[in-house]
């Protein structure tokens, strides 16, 4: 059995927070209905067409959802939305600041007809608070954060390269959805989750947060390297670069003994604790790159495998699109699209018994006759209401 067979969710999602939620909710098994404008749908469909003329953000993020379009500010429309959400067990949202509410589709608007119903709302910056009415992107949220503060290099602050705002809300929203899924299996009532995307962010900057206010100094920006330990970062070799790190006293005595043939460097003063090494890391550095550069990169990985020092290499998305470990564990799937088939990656998680949907990326509005007529519309009545807009 699928683990969310059964589940119905009504998504009505745009860009990519609230469809990464829901895409993971489809590949365990759900029935996601994604609501979706008529005419062009998901704006987020226009981003680009990277991937055979269609998005390549909205195939990473849509398969396995069955696309419906509805004016929803049409009466009839709504009178369809009102019937999906009557069978619906989770009701997502990402739509503009109080426009969910405006529409009568609030947790409390909802509740006395649906008591089961899980309403998961996500907005930008909460819904009290002085910014509660103010947009919210996923670039502006990285800058609100404080993240682009601590990341980029020493003269310059940088945007994370990956909708990192957006993601970590999606899954916050996915792990409040799990939550009240599994409380309302013990108890029989639903819940109303609210993620905020800057709290999102804010959770996962507690650590720089925690150091300026209390240490009274914001982590260095430092592209390649760790503000905490040392030695962790990249590493010039004969050939290029390395990654690597160690994160305890055991695996720096390791090092300096078995690597670089140093033991003595384990306990001289200067790099003896981890905060010795954080004061004195240029000269660290130039000692273990001098020792490097007689090496290439894939001989220094083989040396500090051998002696269980952790490493990496500083791969390209090209270079991790055929990665050899996706390859060895049977990772990639075709899923469609209306443009012909893609690859596609298997979600992190993995069960033993069940593998992801990994369903088709639909078109815009694909579902929308059939979803009508499990509804109880007659063709008639769908091609009336494809006349007049609403759908």
């Amino acid at each position: 059995m699928r683990p969310l067979e059964g589940i119905r969710v009504v998504a009505l999602e745009h860009a990519v927070a609230a469809p990464l939620c829901s895409r993971h909710l489809a590949d365990l098994g759900a029935d996601v209905i994604k609501v979706e404008r008529p005419g062009k749908g998901d704006f987020a469909r226009e981003y680009d067409d990277y991937v055979n003329g269609i998005c390549s953000h909205f195939i990473w993020l849509n398969r396995g959802k069955r696309s419906v379009t509805l004016d929803v500010k049409n009466p009839a429309a709504r009178e369809v939305l009102t019937k999906l959400i009557a069978g619906a067990d989770v009701v997502l949202q990402n739509l503009a600041p109080g426009a969910a509410a405006r529409l009568g589709l609030s947790h409390e608007a909802l509740k006395p007809s649906h008591p089961k119903l899980i309403v998961c709302d996500i907005s930008g910056y909460g819904e009290s608070g002085p910014m509660v009415q103010k947009k919210a992107y996923d670039l502006l949220i990285q800058a609100e954060s404080g993240l682009i503060s601590v990341t980029g290099s020493p003269d310059e602050p940088s945007r994370v390269g990956i909708s990192i705002a957006d993601i970590a809300t999606g899954m916050y929203a996915l792990t409040g959805i799990m939550a009240a899924l599994i409380r309302r299996g013990r108890t029989g009532e639903g819940a109303n989750v609210k993620i905020a995307m800057l709290d999102a962010l804010g959770e996962w900057t507690t650590y720089p947060m925690l150091r300026h206010a209390y240490a009274g100094t914001p982590p260095p920006r430092m592209p390649t390297r760790h503000p905490a330990i040392v030695p962790y970062g990249a590493h010039r070799t004969k050939d290029g670069s390395i990654i690597f790190g160690m994160q305890n006293e055991r695996e720096w005595v390791s090092f300096c003994g078995n690597v670089l043939g140093k033991p003595d460097l384990a306990t001289d003063p200067r790099f003896n604790n981890n905060n010795a090494r954080r004061a004195n890391f240029e000269t660290l550095t130039a000692l273990i790159e001098d020792f490097f550069s007689t090496l290439t990169s894939a001989e220094v990985a083989t040396l500090l495998d051998k002696h269980g020092i952790a490493n990496g290499r500083l791969n390209d998305p090209l270079a991790t699109w055929n990665h050899e470990q996706f390859t060895a564990r049977d990772k990639w799937r075709e899923v469609m699209t209306e443009n012909g088939p893609v690859r596609a990656l298997l979600p992190p998680f993995e069960f033993t018994d069940f593998e992801a949907v990994m369903g088709d990326v639909p078109s815009v509005g694909q579902h929308t006759d059939r979803i009508l007529a499990e509804l109880g519309y007659a063709p008639d009545r769908i091609e009336a209401m494809r006349a007049e807009g609403a759908i």
